[in-house]
């Protein structure tokens, strides 16, 4: 015996509880939209930090070579010694450019004639040197020095402090010191 079974008819479909796959489906993508929004965002954020985190080492490399800097400088400045005199001021003109490159440049015969009719010797040690501040490829740099001078003219060794500031631009991979004063 056949049975015979009727077809649902369209408004008993429209009236039928929705499928549960069709009600889910939604909700899914707003959970993995969701997901995704949050994935970026923590990558993202990554991205930043790791970023931030490389431009502060670079500063603080740039920080410590442009310091370095300026007590070498302030040491080739402060020690001479007339049986080396040429080669003295030849190391502060390669630590040098710029202004006092110039200067230096200029003035060193007469400032050689000097340190070797005198028979001078300095000896400068740095006690003290701090970054003064830092804007891109150049700094100021304070540095306190302590110089031990003879020469044929002092009964005895003399030891004076002085602090000095020093410019250091960065040329190339090193940096040199640009201009220098003493500060009272």
């Amino acid at each position: 015996m056949a049975v015979d079974v009727a077809a649902p008819e369209l408004s008993e479909l429209a009236q039928a509880p929705p499928n549960r796959r069709a009600t889910a489906r939604p909700a899914v993508l707003a959970m993995l939209a969701v997901v995704l929004a949050l994935a970026g965002l923590v990558v993202f954020l990554g991205f930043r930090v790791h970023q931030s985190q490389q431009t502060e080492r670079q500063t603080e490399q740039q920080s410590r070579l442009f310091l370095q800097a300026g007590r070498q400088g302030a040491l080739n400045l402060t020690t001479i010694d007339f049986h080396q005199a040429n080669a003295d001021v030849q190391r502060i003109l390669d630590g040098a450019t710029g202004q006092l490159y110039d200067n230096f440049a200029q003035r060193s015969q007469p400032y050689l004639d000097v340190v070797v009719r005198t028979q001078s010797r300095s000896v400068g040690t740095v006690t003290e040197a701090a970054l003064e501040s830092q804007s891109g490829d150049q700094a100021r740099v304070l540095v306190a020095v302590t110089v031990k001078t003879s020469s044929i003219y002092a009964a005895q060794e003399e030891s004076r402090a002085w602090r000095m500031r020093l410019w250091v631009r960065r040329v190339g991979a090193q940096a040199k010191v640009s201009n220098v004063e003493f500060v009272p």
